[in-house]
C-alpha cells in the first residue's frame, strides 16, 4: 500500500470512517481538510450504483452543466461546415474545421482540444477517427449532446462547465462535481431496468485528500 502523506493522514484523522455524513457536512469537512495543497484541487464524487453495466439497458450515462463550472478552461473543437462553422466560431469554439481538421488528427495525431462537437452530417467522416478519439473519450456522441446541429448551444455549455458521467464496469460513477446538479442528474439517469437500491454508496474527496462517505438516503432526499 502506498504511504500516505502527513497532510493526508491529518485530514483523515478528522473523518469518522463509520459515519455517513449529510451532503452539506461532507462538503464542509473536505473543504476544511488540513490546509490547502500546492495546487487547486478538484472535488470529486464517487457513487456505487445498483446496476449491471454489462446489460445494455442498465448503462448509466449523461451530462450535466455545473452551475459554477469546473474552474478549468475547456478547449472546444467543432467539426462543421458553412453556417454551422460560423455559428461555432461566434459561440467561442477554439478550433473549427471539417475535412482539414479530420486529416490533421489522422496524420499528425493532433489532439489539442478537450471536447469535440460535430454536426450530424459530418459523422460519416468523423467516424474514421474512432480509434484515435474513442480511447481518449473525445469521440462526439449524440447521447451526450456532442453530435448536434445546435452547435452554438453545445459550445456554450462546454465552455460553461459541462461534464459527462458514465458508469464503469464495477458499477461506479466517478466525476468532478457540482454537488446537487450532478447528483440530481445521476438520480434522473436511473435506468428503468435497474431494480432495488440504486444509489448504494456516495463519497466526496479532493484530489489529494481522503474520502468522506455520505448517507445515500440524505442524498436522495435533497437532490
Amino acid at each position: 500500500m502506498a504511504k500516505r502523506s502527513k497532510r493526508y493522514r491529518a485530514a483523515a484523522a478528522k473523518i469518522e470512517r463509520t459515519r455517513r455524513y449529510s451532503l452539506e457536512e461532507a462538503v464542509r469537512t473536505i473543504a476544511a481538510g488540513d490546509g490547502p495543497a500546492k495546487f487547486d484541487e478538484t472535488v470529486e464524487l464517487a457513487a456505487k450504483l445498483g446496476v449491471d453495466p454489462r446489460q445494455a439497458d442498465q448503462n448509466v450515462r449523461g451530462t450535466v452543466v455545473l452551475p459554477h463550472g469546473t474552474g478549468k478552461s475547456v478547449r472546444v473543437l467543432v467539426l462543421a461546415k458553412g453556417d454551422k462553422a460560423r455559428e461555432a466560431t461566434e459561440a467561442g469554439a477554439d478550433h473549427v474545421g471539417a475535412d482539414d481538421v479530420i486529416k490533421r488528427i489522422q496524420e499528425e495525431q493532433w489532439l489539442e482540444f478537450d471536447t469535440a462537437i460535430a454536426t450530424p452530417d459530418m459523422m460519416g467522416a468523423v467516424g474514421r477517427l474512432g480509434k484515435i478519439l474513442g480511447p481518449r473519450g473525445l469521440m462526439p456522441n449524440p447521447k451526450v449532446g456532442t453530435v448536434t446541429f445546435d452547435v452554438g448551444k453545445a459550445v456554450r455549455e462546454a465552455k460553461a462547465g459541462k461534464v459527462e458521467f458514465r458508469v464503469e464496469k464495477a458499477g461506479i460513477v466517478h466525476v468532478p462535481i457540482g454537488k446537487h446538479a450532478l447528483l440530481t442528474s445521476l438520480l434522473r439517469a436511473k435506468p428503468a431496468a435497474a431494480k432495488g437500491n440504486y444509489l448504494q454508496s456516495v463519497a466526496l474527496s479532493t484530489t489529494m485528500g481522503p474520502a468522506v462517505r455520505i448517507d445515500p438516503v440524505a442524498v436522495r432526499a435533497t437532490a
